[in-house]
C-alpha cells in the first residue's frame, strides 16, 4: 500500500527476470537490422545464381516441322544445322566414293571417280568402235545391244554391268585406257573376252 492508503498492484517478472508492473505492456523487441539485411543480401545472391544457370542452358530444340541435319563427331558431340540455312554439301571424291559403298583408291596416281564420268568411245572387239557413257548417278548407257546398265567405282576403275549379263571394265593402263569386255556368267577377275583402247571424248559430268 502506498503512501495515501492505495494498494499497490503486484508486479510481474518477465522472461529475463527484471520486475514489470502489472498492467504496463512490455516493450517489443526491435529486429535486429543486420539479420534482415543478410537475409536480403542471401536472397539476391540466389537470384543473381540462377539467372546465368537459366541462359547457359541448352538452346531450344527447333520448331516442329523446321528440317534440320545433325552432323556427329568422331568424339561424339553433335551439331545441328537448319537446311534452310544451308546452300549445298560438298565432298571429295573419296568421300563420295565411301557414302556409296564403294571402294577409293588407296595410290593417289590411280584416277579418281570423276575421271570416268562421261561418254566414252571403246571398241567391240570385232575392229568397230560404240560408245559407253558412265552417268554420275550410276547410271551407264551404251550405243551397242542392250543399252542399259550400272557402274561402280572400285580400285581406280570403273565397272559396268549391263542388264543382258555382260560386264565392261574401264581401267587406267599406263598413260592411257582400256576397255576390258566380259561375256554373262564371269566376273572381273576372270580372262577378258577382248580388250581394246578407250578414250573419254567428254571428260566431265554429263
Amino acid at each position: 500500500m502506498d503512501a495515501i492508503g492505495n494498494k499497490s498492484r503486484p508486479a510481474r517478472v518477465d522472461k529475463i527476470g527484471a520486475a514489470v508492473p502489472v498492467g504496463v505492456a512490455p516493450p517489443i523487441a526491435k529486429e535486429n537490422p543486420m539479420r534482415k539485411f543478410v537475409s536480403v543480401a542471401g536472397l539476391a545472391a540466389m537470384l543473381c545464381l540462377a539467372v546465368p544457370s537459366g541462359f547457359a542452358a541448352t538452346p531450344p530444340a527447333p520448331k516442329a516441322g523446321q528440317a534440320t541435319i545433325v552432323i556427329v563427331f568422331k568424339d561424339g558431340h553433335r551439331q545441328t544445322f537448319n537446311l534452310s540455312d544451308i546452300s549445298r554439301v560438298e565432298f571429295s571424291a573419296g568421300a563420295e566414293a565411301a557414302a556409296a559403298g564403294e571402294t577409293a583408291p588407296a595410290n593417289s596416281v590411280l584416277p579418281s571417280r570423276s575421271r570416268f564420268l562421261g561418254k566414252w568411245e571403246v571398241g567391240d572387239g570385232n575392229g568397230n568402235n560404240f560408245f559407253i557413257t558412265l552417268y554420275d548417278d550410276g547410271d551407264a548407257r551404251k550405243s551397242l545391244g542392250n543399252s542399259h546398265g550400272k557402274w561402280v567405282y572400285v580400285n581406280g576403275e570403273a565397272q559396268v554391268t549391263w542388264d543382258d549379263g555382260w560386264h565392261d571394265a574401264i581401267r587406267k593402263i599406263g598413260s592411257g585406257y582400256q576397255k576390258f569386255a566380259y561375256a554373262a556368267g564371269k566376273t572381273f577377275t576372270d580372262e577378258p573376252d577382248n580388250v581394246t583402247s578407250a578414250r573419254n571424248t567428254a571428260p566431265h559430268p554429263i
